[in-house]
């Protein structure tokens, strides 16, 4: 398996005065420069004290050290923050829901990733995952993070916003370098629900709203992490306590569904409105024509049931549709297992597979 390449900010070397006596630096400059070894990413070449030829180099110095032996492995990737990608009048003013984005450069039309952030229905950070995401664009993989309305906004204001990302980019694919036919979607988490419900729903029109309603809202490739796929059982497993907190009408999904006590309105469950319930929850919505789609949850994860990613597993795998499911042993929900090597090339390979390299 391909290993994930360091971020060129991570890659970055700070080197301090390489020769310390006139006799160490005539010895080196009369030996062919080798390249030190460095514990992190292997043989990786330094600057070192210049040869005789390498003093004749255009724009040396006395006292210049010479950086060679680089090799282009890592593209340039450029970064946009603040696009906007759409937006909502309210009584309050105007939303405008904005998208960050991470483009390498290439002639050739790019696969493109958008990530939909996790934060418990309360909060989508565009900054969160920063090395996930960069190592994705590292592979090739034109990378958005999309932010999205949340709590106290109410279903189904989160899934259009996910189907207005999707527009977007397709939409401005030539702009952008992306390839239109290449769009998969990942996120974590309250994310990991919106790659989930984005995905199934392919097709799914009524849901289509704003701008670019021309062109589709489908995705070719899903990834969900640790993710929600039915809003009725987000504590399944657990404990009696935890069990009651998700029955609550003041738990994060149930204002989703419901939205907040007020007036005379006094709140409701999750479970309150079955209907609504069952068409916000992604595993309802499973079909032979849902796009690819991998799975991943931390066996240690303590705040939505792994059994969440297992039952959409078993759904999917039902249907006849192409899903894979990993199981992280030990991982709990969130923290910095879920940004180590192995987790990113799983997925980083996972798209790499349904939507072609660069």
């Amino acid at each position: 398996m391909r290993t994930v390449a360091l971020s060129a900010l991570a890659a970055l070397l700070f080197v301090q005065g390489c020769v310390s006596t006139e006799d160490q630096a005539a010895t080196a400059a009369t030996a062919a420069p080798t390249a030190a070894v460095d514990a992190r990413t292997g043989a990786t070449p330094v600057p070192q004290a210049p040869n005789a030829a390498q003093k004749q180099l255009m724009g040396y110095s006395d006292g210049a050290t010479v950086l060679s032996g680089v090799e282009v492995t890592l593209p340039t990737i450029n970064a946009r923050s603040g696009v906007i990608y759409s937006q909502h009048a309210t009584a309050q003013g105007l939303v405008q829901l904005k998208m960050h984005l991470l483009i390498p450069q290439s002639a050739e039309p790019k696969p493109a990733l958008i990530f939909f952030p996790g934060g418990g229905f309360t909060s989508a950070d565009l900054d969160r995952y920063f090395l996930f995401r960069t190592a994705l664009a590292e592979r090739g993989f034109v990378v958005a993070t999309a932010e999205y309305r949340v709590v106290p906004n109410q279903f189904p204001s989160l899934l259009e916003d996910g189907k207005a990302a999707v527009r977007y980019l397709r939409y401005h694919a030539q702009d952008l370098g992306i390839d239109p036919n290449r769009i998969g979607i990942f996120g974590d988490s309250a994310g990991g629900y919106m790659a989930q419900i984005v995905g199934t729903t392919n097709g799914e029109t009524k849901y289509d709203r704003g701008d670019y309603t021309e062109v589709s809202s489908d995705v070719q490739a899903v990834c969900s992490i640790y993710g929600i796929s039915d809003l009725l059982s987000i504590g399944e497993g657990y404990s009696d306590d935890i069990v009651a907190v998700h029955q609550s009408p003041a738990v994060t999904e149930a204002l989703l569904l419901n939205g907040p006590a007020f007036n005379t309105f006094s709140g409701a469950s999750v479970g309150a409105n079955q209907k609504l319930a069952h068409e916000a929850s992604a595993i309802n919505h499973v079909d032979p024509s849902d796009p690819p789609m991998l799975l991943m949850h931390g066996s240690a994860d303590t705040l939505v049931s792994p059994w969440q990613s297992a039952h959409m597993y078993e759904k999917m795998k039902a249907a006849g549709v192409d899903v894979n499911y990993v199981v992280v042993e030990g991982a709990p929900h969130g923290g910095p297992m879920w940004n180590q090597a192995p987790v990113i090339n799983v997925v980083a390979d996972f798209f790499t597979e349904k939507l072609g390299a660069q």
